[in-house]
C-alpha cells in the first residue's frame, strides 16, 4: 500500500523548502524529493557560490586603493584552490542546514528523482516506492541552457561547471550579457584573467535601462574586460595552446575555456507532466494561475520551472504563498511588479521599476532626474570609476516609478529604496527626506534637476 501525504514536493530548493516548511506547520503531512542536493541552485551552484566568488574578486581593488590612503603591502598572492575549497565547506554547511530546516519543520525529505506516474502518484526512482499524494509541488528551478549544438561545444561550461574549476583560467571567453555572464566576467576578472565577452545583442544587460546599460559597459571596459557585440560563437577547436573559438563575422579569439550563459530553461524534462496531463508555455516552462496552480487543480508549480521572474526571493515569496492558499485558509496571491534586483558586477548594479523607456510607454508624462559622480573612495585611491544614478518619475502623480543605480552597495541601496518605491512614495517624498552626508546613497535624495520630461501623446 503506497504512503499518503497530504503534499509531495519535487524540488528541494528555496521554494520547494519554503512551501514544505510551511504547509507542514498547518498541520500538512509533508515528503519533498530533491536529486541533486537540498537548497537548491541558488544556495549550491547559484547565488550564494558566486556571491562568495565576488567577494573575492574584489580584493584586488581593495589591495591596489589601499595605496592612497597610506597603506604600504606586500605583493598580493591569491591561490584558486584555497578559495573553491573554503567555498566548498560553506556550501556544505548551508546544505545541511537546509536539511536541519526540514527536520525541524517535521517534512520527510528524500534524496532522490520523484516522477508523476499518474494523477496523484509519484515515484521515488531511487527506490522504486511510490507515494500517493493529495497535492503535488513542483518546485524543480531551471538549468543552464547551452543552446543550438555547434561544432566543439563539448568545450564549453556552464555556470555549474564554472563553481568546480581546478585551476583558474587565464584566458576565458564568457558567451551572453545577462546577469551570469556579466556576474563571472568580473569575478575572473578580479582574479587576475583575461575575459572577453560576446553577446549577440547590441548592449549588454538587456531589459535595463539603456543607460544602466551603456554606463554599465564603460565600466568593465575599463577594467579591460573586452566586450564584442552583435557576434555569437560558431565554432570551437581544441589546439596545442588553447581552444580557438571562431565568432560570427570571421573573428577568432584564442582562450584557455570558453562558458555559455545564454540563459537558463526550466527543468521540466522526465517529471511526468505529460501522464498527469499539466500544460507547459510556449517557452517549456510549466502555465500556473496567479495561484500557482497549474490546470490540473492538485497540481502546483513555483519558481524558476514557471518562468515567472527568476529570482530566489520571488521562488520563497511563491512558495510562502502556495502553503498559505492551499493549507492555511489564507489565499494568497503574490505580487510580481517592483521586485528589486541587482547585478554583482563591479560595479554593481541596483533597480527596482521601471526603466525610462518603460515608463514612456505606459505613462503619458515622464520626468527624468539622474547623476553621475566620483566616488568619494576613488578620490583617494585613483580608481577611474563613477557612480551613476537615476530617478524615473510619473509626471503626473510625482510618484517615484523607477530607480537605478550602478555603483558599490547598489544591491544593498535598491533593497531599501524597494520599500519606498513599493509604498508608491513621490519626489517630493524623496526631497523631503534629510540626506546622510558623506554617502553615496545621499544623491538619491538631493537630485533637484530634471534631465528629461516626456509627454505621451493620446491615442487617436
Amino acid at each position: 500500500m503506497p504512503e499518503e501525504v497530504d503534499l509531495f514536493v519535487i524540488g528541494a530548493g528555496s521554494g520547494g523548502v519554503r512551501a514544505a516548511r510551511i504547509a507542514s506547520g498547518y498541520g500538512a503531512k509533508v515528503t519533498i524529493a530533491e536529486e541533486y542536493r537540498f537548497g537548491g541552485t541558488c544556495v549550491i551552484r547559484g547565488c550564494v557560490p558566486k556571491k562568495l566568488l565576488v567577494y573575492a574578486s574584489r580584493f584586488h581593488d581593495e589591495f591596489e586603493d589601499a595605496k592612497g590612503f597610506g597603506w604600504t603591502l606586500p605583493e598580493p598572492k591569491f591561490d584558486w584552490a584555497t578559495l573553491i575549497a573554503n567555498k566548498d565547506k560553506e556550501i556544505d554547511r548551508l546544505e545541511a542546514a537546509y536539511g536541519g530546516i526540514l527536520e525541524r519543520a517535521k517534512v520527510k525529505a528524500v534524496r532522490s528523482r520523484a516522477e508523476i506516474t499518474g494523477p496523484h502518484t509519484v515515484k521515488l526512482l531511487a527506490t522504486g516506492e511510490t507515494v500517493r499524494a493529495r497535492n503535488i509541488l513542483i518546485a524543480t528551478g531551471g538549468s543552464p541552457s547551452l543552446g543550438k549544438d555547434i561544432e566543439g561545444r563539448e568545450h564549453v561550461i556552464s555556470s555549474n561547471e564554472a563553481f568546480h574549476l581546478k585551476e583558474l583560467p587565464k584566458r576565458i571567453l564568457i558567451q551572453g550579457g545577462g546577469y551570469i555572464a556579466l556576474e563571472f566576467a568580473t569575478i575572473f576578472n578580479g582574479l587576475g584573467a583575461d575575459v572577453t565577452v560576446v553577446y549577440r545583442g547590441e548592449n549588454i544587460l538587456r531589459g535595463f535601462d539603456d543607460e544602466v546599460r551603456s554606463h554599465l559597459r564603460g565600466e568593465l571596459e575599463k577594467r579591460r574586460i573586452k566586450i564584442i557585440t552583435g557576434r555569437i560563437v560558431e565554432a570551437i577547436e581544441k589546439v596545442d595552446h588553447g581552444l580557438c573559438v571562431q565568432l560570427s563575422g570571421h573573428q577568432d579569439v584564442m582562450v584557455d575555456k570558453v562558458m555559455f550563459a545564454t540563459g537558463r530553461r526550466p527543468n521540466v524534462k522526465g517529471l511526468g507532466l505529460e501522464t498527469a496531463g499539466v500544460k507547459l508555455t510556449e517557452a517549456g516552462a510549466i502555465a500556473v494561475n496567479e495561484f500557482s496552480q497549474t490546470n490540473v487543480p492538485h497540481i502546483y508549480a513555483v519558481g524558476d520551472v514557471t518562468d515567472r521572474i527568476a529570482l530566489t526571493p520571488v521562488a520563497i515569496r511563491e512558495g510562502h504563498a502556495f502553503a498559505d492558499t492551499v493549507f492555511g485558509g489564507k489565499p494568497a496571491k503574490v505580487d510580481h511588479t517592483e521586485v528589486p534586483t541587482a547585478v554583482f558586477t563591479e560595479p554593481e548594479v541596483g533597480v527596482v521599476g521601471l526603466s525610462e523607456a518603460e515608463a514612456c510607454c505606459t505613462l503619458p508624462k515622464v520626468d527624468v532626474y539622474k547623476t553621475s559622480f566620483k566616488p568619494m573612495k576613488a578620490t583617494l585611491s585613483g580608481r577611474d570609476t563613477r557612480t551613476f544614478m537615476k530617478l524615473v518619475v510619473d509626471g503626473m502623480t510625482d510618484r517615484v516609478v523607477g530607480c537605478h543605480i550602478v555603483g558599490p552597495d547598489a544591491g544593498e541601496m535598491i533593497q531599501l529604496i524597494g520599500i519606498a518605491v513599493k509604498m508608491k512614495a513621490t519626489k517630493a517624498d524623496f526631497d523631503a527626506t534629510m540626506a546622510l552626508h558623506p554617502t553615496a546613497a545621499e544623491e538619491l535624495v538631493t537630485m533637484r534637476t530634471k534631465f528629461a520630461t516626456h509627454v505621451r501623446e493620446a491615442a487617436e
